[in-house]
């Protein structure tokens, strides 16, 4: 629930600022439209995609018909819709929760012609298919993973909103007006901290960024000691 996202969302806060970080970015939806208030107090910039990929769709959408794909959570905050009627109160927003979708993606269902894939989201995107929308914001880290699955129920004429696309220039932004960007001269050094099983987790990272192929290090931790 609420309460559970947002414990752990200090927790892992914490966990982050005791590595002496310069920014945090919580790259989950639901993280961002739930537990964003968490990070008031941080000592370091925090960023979340919310705002990012809402901005991102109305500059995109030309008919104002706008549809959110994402989890349970992140659709009932009602984060998203609340943003879009900010910047554009003319819009028509439709949502889904894809609550199948996250399952799918990490079980590597996710090519073009995966009729398991096809059918479900033919399923949740349904009304906003028959609302016409124009743009789509892919409102969970696993979505954009489907993204040709998605362009073949919706068809090309639909924007997809990669939120951690959106999220990412952003950063770049902020991290040049206050001269912190790393210049690329630096030997990048790659960690990965999980709270479950690691195995289990370099699959789904392996999925989620296209068979990473960079020297990394996956470490479990005890998040309820942080």
């Amino acid at each position: 629930g609420r309460n559970t996202i947002r414990k752990y969302a200090l927790q892992d806060e914490r966990f982050l600022l005791s590595h002496d970080v310069k920014m945090i970015v919580a790259a989950c939806g639901t993280v961002s439209s739930v537990a964003a208030d968490t990070a008031e107090c941080l000592p370091v910039p925090f960023v979340e995609v919310v705002s990012h990929s809402v901005r991102a769709a109305v500059q995109a959408t030309k008919s104002g018909k706008i549809g959110i794909l994402a989890t349970s959570a992140t659709i009932n905050s009602g984060a998203h819709k609340k943003q879009i009627l900010e910047l554009l109160p003319t819009a028509t927003v439709i949502e889904a929760s894809g609550t199948l979708l996250v399952p799918i993606v990490e079980e590597g269902w996710t090519a073009e012609d995966d009729k398991i894939a096809i059918e479900t989201l033919k399923r949740y995107l349904k009304p906003m298919i028959d609302a016409g929308i124009d743009t789509l914001i892919l409102g969970c880290t696993h979505f954009p993973v489907l993204s040709s699955v998605i362009r073949k129920v919706l068809g090309d004429s639909v924007t997809l909103i990669n939120m951690g696309e959106a999220t990412a220039k952003a950063i770049e932004k902020m991290l040049e007006q206050t001269d912190s960007l790393n210049d690329g001269t630096d030997s990048a050094e790659y960690k990965f901290y999980a709270s479950d099983k690691t195995e289990a987790f370099k699959n789904t990272v392996n999925i989620l960024l296209g068979s990473y192929n960079k020297d990394f290090q996956i470490e479990q931790v005890d998040i309820e000691k942080v």
